[in-house]
């Protein structure tokens, strides 16, 4: 298995490419926008870059890593001769089973596809292709080259083959693949989600601010981040999205998204992307400054 397809060019992607073409594998790296194409390899290139200044790889490894990487708008071209084709598009379940249908007409027999997403169905994604047996769910986790978890998920009728295959996988890239079921959110997104809108709720009902709320997560839980910033950094519009899958999976209310993230989205605040959420983002700025719309 060394030639994977991967399809999106945006964040996660761009991170997933980087990680096995710098294992020794060779990406097609797949986008309907020759722009996202152009901006995901840049991306590659200015983190390697990093890795190169920090010595953990040497100038011909980047070299190598970017030569293995093939750009393209066609997406019949760029998995046809795929072994694992991993879709990173948009978290939409319309979006991704017009993807998958089209990559089932394509790939070939043999090739496993995966998809990257943090919430949907594996299974409801799969129903659409002529293998569901060889559909799986790949969770990377953002910043892809440094996080080592990657969430294995199982859809109804994923094979046992198939899930050992994508566990070595994972292995191979220095992850750790961690196996789990196919319910809504999974097991990262199901807890993570509900604590990231509670955080919310609690900015909204005024039980305290947001940088508050952040320090009793980081220093009474240990948490790197606290969950307004990690909100930010996700994407206010992927939480959102993330908790209207979990509402529409279990039918149960506690996962309502806060009226406040779903002002701030239809808004367009959407955290580091956009350049505000509860935090603001300037290009060389290090420390955190809460938005002034959260500090009057």
């Amino acid at each position: 298995m060394q030639n994977i397809s991967l399809i999106g060019a945006g964040t996660m992607g761009n991170g997933i490419a980087h990680v096995f073409a710098q294992n020794g594998f060779h990406v097609q790296l797949i986008d309907i926008s020759e722009e996202a194409l152009q901006k995901g390899i840049a991306t590659i290139t200015k983190n390697l870059d990093r890795m190169v200044r920090k010595e953990k790889i040497s100038a011909t490894e980047k070299m190598e890593t970017l030569a293995r990487i093939s750009p393209t708008t066609d997406i019949q071209q760029g998995v046809m001769q795929a072994a694992l084709v991993v879709e990173a598009a948009t978290e939409n379940m319309g979006l991704k089973k017009k993807i998958f249908t089209e990559i089932d007409q394509y790939a070939p027999g043999e090739a496993i596809l995966a998809t990257n997403t943090s919430s949907i169905s594996i299974t409801q994604i799969a129903a659409v292709t002529q293998r569901p047996e060889q559909v799986i769910g790949m969770h990377f986790m953002n910043p892809v080259p440094i996080m080592k978890l990657v969430e294995v998920i199982r859809g109804y009728r994923t094979s046992d083959q198939v899930t050992q295959h994508i566990m070595e996988l994972s292995r191979q890239l220095h992850k750790v693949p961690v196996e789990v079921n196919d319910y809504p959110g999974f097991i990262s997104n199901r807890i993570l989600m509900p604590m990231i809108n509670e955080a919310i709720i609690s900015l909204h009902e005024g039980v305290a601010g947001v940088e508050q709320i952040d320090t009793v997560m980081k220093l009474g839980m240990a948490h790197p981040m606290g969950p307004l910033q990690l909100a930010d950094f996700i994407g206010l519009d992927v939480c959102l999205s993330i908790l209207q899958v979990l509402v529409d999976g279990f039918g149960n209310p506690k996962y309502a998204p806060c009226p406040l993230l779903v002002n701030m989205v239809a808004a367009g605040r959407l955290g580091v992307k956009s350049g505000e959420g509860f935090y603001q983002y300037e290009a060389g700025r290090k420390d955190l400054v809460v938005s002034p719309s959260f500090t009057q």
